[in-house]
């Protein structure tokens, strides 16, 4: 009976007594739960394996790709650091989301990204029409090969190597050409027959579909995008129409990666074009045409999910940011515009989606990356350390794809600086920070 009155009484007292009422919590909420931590593991090949950890002691094994979950729990507001502590042969994994804290929840967003490790890097060197070619070493240092240098046409300005690794097209300014190329054993560039294909004129820059099906040629001087389908044995054949319309004096060109839009920088009207590809690859203007740009937009890319993109203003020592919406159309982000270092000449993106760097040329001296990091809703923001230094007049950079290195050539003092990408995403110069080039390398590509 005396119990019974006890668990009678009013609630005001239950907390004090609820031991004789036979109950085991407080009421005052539930008790703290532990929570896994996983995501999801892409691009390792068959037959490789993967070492995680997670805060340096749950050691877990990857062999195939898909989701994961760490075995041991982590208690509510705690934290995790996810790790890469054995590589697979020949590729190279990063880790994005990699660290958190106050988590209260399961964690499901640290996603592992393997990719081949670059073999091979092709710099051409606008001032004596050829392309350098060098291995790439184990820590990402380039090494010339046995064949130094190959020969392109006259004043070659880019280069691209098709995904698949098979092709490489270098388009030449002063004899409207593009130099193509066979990638053979070893990275050895071989002209292929023909050694060349006509553009339009001034062709200035290249880009070629995800899928390695359709290549387009910026056209500097005729205001044009010469486009092209990749044929047997990587020739280029003109598309019908073989030229669509572009802005002044056109000179950076990127696809997105779903292989759908077509974004041109046109540097003497301010504008950027947008297009779409047809189901040929032919591209047709998107509505509106153009969107506004900085002063003197140059080069131009694209983030891996293909959701924003930026634009390098050589005039006005910004980049332009936009958002890619519906459609393939393009709008200004909020701030439309970030600043860089003097020259901004090239833009590129980390593979992880989680940087961007911008070669600044500088008029004099030593030239500057700009080093962000990429928001929630695309927006650049600098990183603690804002830039790095590189040699003279840096025009490109290009991040391999496992996100693990990045090289800028420097067209005033004939170099290529060479940069680890550490795990924040900053850059650091490698122990050999330079190394030769021909004369005036204006562009980069990796062989992975």
């Amino acid at each position: 009976m005396a119990r019974s009155l006890i668990c009678s009484m009013p609630t005001a007292f239950m907390v004090l007594l609820l031991a004789a009422c036979g109950g085991g919590s407080t009421g005052l909420g539930p008790s703290p739960s532990n929570y896994t931590v996983g995501g999801t593991l892409s691009g390792l090949a068959a037959g490789l394996q993967v070492g995680l950890t997670d805060n340096g002691a749950d050691s877990l094994t990857l062999t195939a790709d898909g989701a994961y979950t760490f075995k041991t729990q982590i208690a509510a507001g705690g934290s995790y650091s996810v790790n890469v502590t054995a590589q697979p042969a020949g590729q190279i994994c990063t880790v994005a989301n990699s660290t958190g804290s106050n988590v209260r929840a399961d964690v499901t967003t640290v996603n592992v990204s393997c990719a081949a490790q670059s073999l091979y890097a092709y710099v051409v060197n606008s001032g004596d029409n050829t392309v350098s070619q060098y291995t790439v070493g184990g820590t990402g240092e380039l090494t010339p090969m046995s064949t130094p240098t190959v020969a392109t046409g006259t004043s070659p300005q880019s280069v691209v190597v098709d995904p698949l690794n098979r092709y490489a097209y270098v388009p030449n300014l002063n004899d409207n050409t593009v130099s193509q190329y066979a990638i053979r054993s070893g990275g050895l560039l071989v002209p292929m027959s023909p050694a060349t294909v006509q553009t339009g004129v001034g062709p200035w820059a290249i880009a070629i579909d995800q899928t390695g099906s359709y290549a387009y040629v910026v056209n500097s001087v005729d205001r044009t995008v010469s486009q092209y389908t990749v044929g047997t044995g990587g020739t280029l054949v003109p598309m019908t129409p073989a030229t669509i319309s572009t802005g002044t004096q056109p000179w950076g060109i990127t696809i997105d990666p779903t292989g759908q839009y077509a974004y041109v920088a046109n540097h003497m009207d301010n504008t950027v074009s947008q297009y779409a590809v047809g189901a040929g690859g032919a591209l047709t203007q998107l509505s509106p045409p153009t969107v506004v740009s900085g002063v003197l937009p140059s080069g131009i890319a694209i983030d891996p999910a293909g959701l924003y993109a930026y634009v390098a203003n050589q005039n006005d020592n910004t980049v332009s940011q936009y958002t890619i919406g519906t459609g393939g159309a393009l709008t200004p982000q909020s701030p439309a515009i970030i600043a860089t270092g003097t020259l901004p000449r090239f833009v590129a993106v980390n593979p992880n989606g989680q940087n961007a760097y911008v070669a600044n040329s500088a008029p004099t001296g030593a030239g500057t990356i700009s080093q962000y990091t990429i928001g929630t809703a695309g927006s650049l923001a600098p990183m603690p350390t804002p830039t790095v230094v590189t040699g003279q007049g840096p025009v490109w950079i290009a991040v391999d794809r496992a996100g693990q290195y990045a090289y800028a050539t420097n067209i005033t003092d004939n170099t290529v600086s060479q940069f680890a990408i550490n795990a924040d995403g900053s850059l650091t110069a490698l122990s050999t920070p330079i190394v030769t080039t021909g004369v005036r390398p204006a562009a980069v590509a990796l062989v992975n």
